[in-house]
């Protein structure tokens, strides 16, 4: 049975998870940390999860465990059929890692752990965030998921990254991430009638739960 290694508060876990869960194949979870002990390192070269476990070996970085998934795996497709559509989905996907999740990273370590953020670092991530929703403007359709009428791999990358980024926002800015993305409000109403994200989010607010009483 393939196994997947990380722990319910990652988003990055949760995208390969709900990617398991829509092509309705099992799966085994191995509740792991990021570390630089040795013998994970031997698995997830940076100590990064999610780390994927197959037959064959180990795969690490989501974007590649999302592929090999798709080309692994039965169950409906999360890819368009056609070049360009596979290509605008992955491009979607990127834009929305690098211009939205990374920036809103940085962020984290005060919103998550307390720890002091600078003012100069405030508008540093801030104007990144700007030039970040502006991008993907550029590319959603939201007719009625991130890149068409069908939910793809844009769709699970995205939920992921916009819902944590959401949380961050709101407490450092005392605005909503939304308001810079139209039509985000409506597709997340979509995006989270779908069983599967109601149960990894279950999981992830019992795992948050857990963490908190220590």
């Amino acid at each position: 049975m393939i196994k997947v290694h990380g722990f319910p508060v990652s988003n990055y876990y949760n995208m390969v998870k709900f990617a398991l869960l829509e092509k309705g194949f099992e799966y085994e979870e191995v509740l792991t940390r990021p570390s630089q002990d040795g013998e994970f390192l031997s698995k997830s070269p940076m100590g990064k999860v999610p780390c994927l476990e197959v037959r064959e070996g180990f795969l690490t970085e989501t974007n590649v465990i999302l592929e090999f998934i798709e080309d692994t795996f039965w169950g409906h497709a999360l890819f368009p059929e056609d070049a360009f559509g596979k290509a605008k989905v992955r491009e979607l996907m990127k834009a929305s890692e690098l211009y939205l999740e990374l920036p809103a990273r940085e962020l984290f370590g005060a919103v998550f752990f307390g720890r002091p953020v600078s003012d100069d670092s405030k508008a540093s991530v801030g104007e990144k965030l700007d030039k970040g929703t502006a991008a993907l403007n550029k590319l959603l359709t939201f007719t009625p998921y991130a890149a068409g009428s069908a939910m793809t791999y844009a769709d699970i990358m995205l939920y992921y990254t916009v819902t944590l980024a959401e949380v961050a926002v709101q407490q450092v800015y005392g605005k909503s991430l939304y308001d810079d993305l139209p039509g985000a409000t409506e597709w997340l109403e979509l995006m989270e009638k779908n069983s599967n994200v109601q149960q990894i989010n279950r999981d992830r607010d019992t795992a948050l739960e857990k963490m908190k009483q220590g």
